[in-house]
């Protein structure tokens, strides 16, 4: 497997972590979307975000949907998992172009601007369950450590990059989560803040060759580390000409009936993967019928 993720747990239970390699995963939503660097980072983030937050969840049919919203020219990014290592996401606006930041890198903040962040849980109960906070930085891991402390109350540390080839491709992509159980010590808090602070950069020590297994090793390593699950991640849209024509039909009879009248095949797109279905006039009033 390429692209895959790492479950652990350290310091006898009192942290759990999760750190995933993404690349192609990342390169595939670039592709399907066509996106800018800047938005391919941003979006690159959030899919590797959102897939470890979907293996946090325990049902096989849970489904974790982010929505990132923003006041900035990308203006927003959405993305799905599930618990078992499937993710897809689609930007707004896919073709930003924007200076680089006073670091010299890519300005995902500028790009996404002030905005919140929306998760929502489907877990089959009768209400999916919702949680929204403000946007604390906008360069996404940032964002997702503010939600988890503000909506669901665990101290989280969360590292997540994106880096792009001179061709616009990408070149590593990843990240961690690393979270607090309600009963840690003070000293197991402390070590694992000195540690996470020195830190740099996620996509540096991707290009040094490093894991999610190590990456977690470096982290955790002196907490007493066990990886406890691997599993693969992939981009992956569950979309289909059949799933499309349900869509279709929930427009009702009238608004496909004139859709027949213009005589002319339509085109209905699928915002996850980009993927185009037609539908010839002959289709749709078999559709009708």
């Amino acid at each position: 497997m390429t692209d895959y993720m790492v479950r652990a747990v350290a310091a006898k239970g009192q942290v759990r972590a999760f750190a995933i390699t993404s690349r192609e995963l990342t390169e595939r939503a670039r592709s399907c979307h066509n996106t800018s660097p800047v938005v391919t980072a941003a979006l690159g983030r959030l899919l590797s975000g959102g897939a470890m937050m979907g293996a946090m969840m325990k049902g096989e049919q849970d489904i974790l949907t982010i929505q990132v919203r923003g006041s900035g020219p990308m203006r927003g990014l959405t993305v799905t998992a599930d618990s078992k290592g499937s993710v897809k996401g689609y930007p707004l606006v896919p073709d930003v172009l924007i200076p680089a930041n006073d670091k010299g890198k890519l300005d995902v903040a500028g790009a996404l601007g002030p905005g919140y962040l929306n998760v929502i849980k489907d877990l089959g109960l009768k209400e999916p369950y919702g949680g929204q906070t403000e946007l604390s930085t906008s360069e996404i891991a940032e964002d997702l450590a503010y939600y988890f402390a503000v909506s669901e109350q665990v101290p989280s540390a969360v590292g997540l990059g994106v880096l792009m080839e001179k061709n616009n491709t990408v070149k590593q992509a990843g990240g961690f989560i690393i979270q607090l159980m309600p009963f840690a010590e003070e000293e197991v808090i402390s070590r694992l803040e000195q540690k996470v602070a020195s830190v740099d950069s996620v996509t540096s020590l991707l290009e040094q060759g490093h894991t999610p297994e190590t990456l977690l090793q470096l982290l955790l390593g002196e907490s007493g580390l066990e990886i406890t699950d691997r599993m693969p991640v992939r981009f992956f849209c569950n979309c289909s000409k059949e799933r499309v024509t349900k869509a279709l039909i929930s427009v009702g009879e009238q608004e496909i009936q004139k859709m027949v009248q213009e005589g002319k095949p339509i085109e209905v797109n699928c915002h996850f993967c980009n993927t185009t279905y037609t539908f010839t006039p002959e289709e749709l009033k078999e559709i009708i019928t």
